[in-house]
């Protein structure tokens, strides 16, 4: 076996993150029986340093086919056996971007941002659902299903449309964006409104697991997670496999805490780069139970009521929790917190910076700013910040931001009103 994509791919395998008990690949079931959360165990591919390297370069610039996705492309160390009958748009191939403005905003001199938000439906979360929807059209589920805020639903409902799959989404009632709302409902998807917060969504959803026969497709599910892996390989790959100091991204569910932190494993492991950089997971100060954890040590495992503007991290109870803490420990990283202010003060520089992104996406340049000010992220360090999501997301709280909020936020740009005369618009144009 070669492991290269198009011959017989070694096995994988599932294995539960506690007791490590081993699960076979096709076992639709997101938990052990012991209820700790399952990964997805890669066999060891047999490219290893540059051969894998090059294999993976000689698919980056493909526009047909599976190799054309930037989380297709990374087949071999994400589901090599399924390549050739991905459910895929294609996703991935997310740009990498240099905003001095952006980097003096957050007081770090080589600041790039990984921006998700140019995935198709606007958000990371495409990465993991053609994967999820890859697998779950393996295993043969007739029908899909996920608690949301609303980046997982609008993703779900396109990549079941494309699989001609049923997709059930459950959405707390007052708790999604009009953007997200929005794309779920465009793209087909069932909504359900619950009477609850998304803690409460996940709940019914992982009961309807065993009630309904429906396959989960939030983060507890492993495959999601090997899709979300690209982000970090894809951005390695654009840094020509040197690592950088820090990535930084937001963190809610903390899927993508515990994504980043398996690619940087694997990564190191197969010898892709040398040395792991340092995690930075960065809540809003209202919905923040893993930076109260991070406080003490990880001896406490907290829940809150989770209350801020950024509906995609507006988690209080996050189901990835177990993996995140191995992934901060693993790469010696932080967890910190942004408040509300902050986070939309960062968002509007990044905008303003001809970038936009969704509020949740602004908390990694909040969070950034923070680091930097407390002297954890030196100035002259090179940072990756994740952009999760796009600035359409939610434009109700964008136009609130510049045009309603008191008292005038720092960075607003307030609209002009004015007479339909040449000497008002000279005034205003001065």
């Amino acid at each position: 076996m070669s492991g290269i994509v198009g011959q017989e791919a070694p096995a994988l395998v599932q294995r539960c993150v506690r007791c490590r008990k081993d699960y076979p690949a096709d076992n639709i079931r997101p938990n052990c029986e012991c209820g700790g959360l399952l990964d997805v165990e890669q066999p060891q591919p047999e490219l290893r340093n540059g051969e894998l390297r090059s294999l993976f370069e000689g698919r980056r610039h493909v526009d047909h086919g599976p190799f054309a996705s930037g989380v297709w492309r990374f087949g071999e160390l994400i589901l090599a056996g399924a390549v050739e009958r991905a459910v895929t748009q294609p996703e991935g191939n997310t740009p990498l971007l240099n905003r001095p403005t952006v980097s003096a905003f957050a007081g770090i001199e080589n600041l790039l941002l990984k921006h998700e938000g140019h995935n198709p439906t606007g958000s990371f979360k495409d990465r993991g659902m053609t994967v999820a929807v890859t697998q779950a059209r393996r295993v043969g589920a007739t029908a899909l299903a996920c608690a949301t805020t609303g980046n997982t639903g609008a993703s779900l409902a396109a990549y079941g449309a494309l699989a001609g799959l049923r997709a059930l989404i459950l959405v707390p009632r007052d708790g999604i964006a009009t953007g997200k709302l929005a794309q779920v409902l465009a793209y087909g998807g069932r909504v359900v409104l619950v009477r609850g917060d998304f803690d409460a969504c996940l709940r019914l959803v992982r009961e309807a697991v065993d009630e309904l026969g429906v396959y989960l497709v939030n983060s507890i599910n492993p495959f999601r997670l090997e899709g979300q892996k690209t982000i970090v390989l894809e951005l390695l790959q654009q840094l020509q496999w040197q690592a950088p100091d820090w990535i930084v991204f937001p963190a809610g569910n903390l899927g993508n805490a515990a994504a980043f932190g398996k690619a940087l494993r694997e990564a190191r492991a197969w010898g892709l780069i040398d040395r792991m950089p340092r995690l930075a997971a960065v809540q809003a100060e209202g919905a923040a139970p893993f930076a109260r954890s991070f406080r003490d040590g990880f001896r406490t495992r907290h829940q809150v009521v989770a209350q801020t503007v950024a509906s995609a991290i507006r988690i209080g109870n996050p189901a990835s929790y177990d993996r995140a803490v191995t992934a901060i420990r693993e790469t010696d990283g932080v967890v910190t917190t942004a408040t509300d202010p902050e986070i939309l003060d960062a968002k509007a520089v990044v905008d303003a910076a001809g970038v936009g992104c969704e509020p949740a996406s602004a908390a990694s340049i909040a969070g950034v700013r923070r680091l930097a000010r407390e002297g954890i992220i030196s100035k002259g360090e090179r940072v990756v910040a994740v952009l999760t999501g796009h600035l359409l997301k939610d434009p109700t709280l964008v136009t609130w931001y510049h045009a309603e909020a008191e008292p005038r936020p720092a960075y607003a740009n307030r609209p002009a009103e004015i007479e339909p005369t040449m000497t008002d618009l000279a005034r205003i144009a001065r």
